[in-house]
């Protein structure tokens, strides 16, 4: 019995740290150029962010060669800032935008940066391990027209719902800034 609740947490983590079929991670990543603040432009609906405005992630370095993912919002509705602090490390080699984040204990899901500006590191497109999961990140709290567009393209080519994005408000509304 052990050996198979041991084989069901194998099967689950890798599963969630795979990659959509048909996707590919970035090559050529550097990671020191990634590290600090980037604003959420756009995501897909999911429990852990609902309601949040003025969304960033914030990268640094770990001691243990990982590095730390600070995400933090406000919420309108509770009038107060939310954060999660994370860590996350490479899958393959760290010339590839594949990493493995966790938020809760030993529970991993991919962080896949499967498109990037790579020549100034201005914004990157996420997916996770399913089709469940995509965000649009960016260096500044806005983005032109073209790259929203190239993005919502991008996307709906691997087959995301882009119909369901939510597109982030990051201009602050009377809000204690953070």
């Amino acid at each position: 019995m052990k050996f198979l609740l041991l084989i069901a947490a194998i099967l689950l983590q890798t599963a969630c740290t795979g990659v959509p079929d048909g996707m590919k991670a970035v090559k050529n990543f550097e990671s020191e150029r990634y590290l600090g603040t980037w604003f959420e432009i756009a995501r897909l609906d999911h429990s852990f962010e609902r309601g949040l405005e003025q969304v960033s992630a914030t990268y640094s370095m770990r001691d243990d060669g990982g590095i730390k993912v600070v995400n933090k919002g406000y919420s309108a509705e509770d009038k107060e800032w939310k954060e999660a602090v994370g860590k996350a490390y490479f899958v393959d080699d760290k010339n590839t935008g594949h990493l493995k984040v966790s938020f809760f204990g030993p529970f991993y899901g991919s962080y896949i940066i499967f498109k990037m500006d790579q020549v100034n590191y201005q914004y990157a497109f996420i997916s996770s391990y399913n089709h469940e999961y995509l965000w649009l990140l960016s260096r500044t709290p806005q983005i032109s027209d073209e790259v929203k567009q190239d993005f919502i393209n991008t996307a709906a080519e691997y087959g995301f719902s882009t119909d369901q994005l939510i597109f982030v408000d990051q201009m602050p509304t009377n809000t204690d800034t953070k």
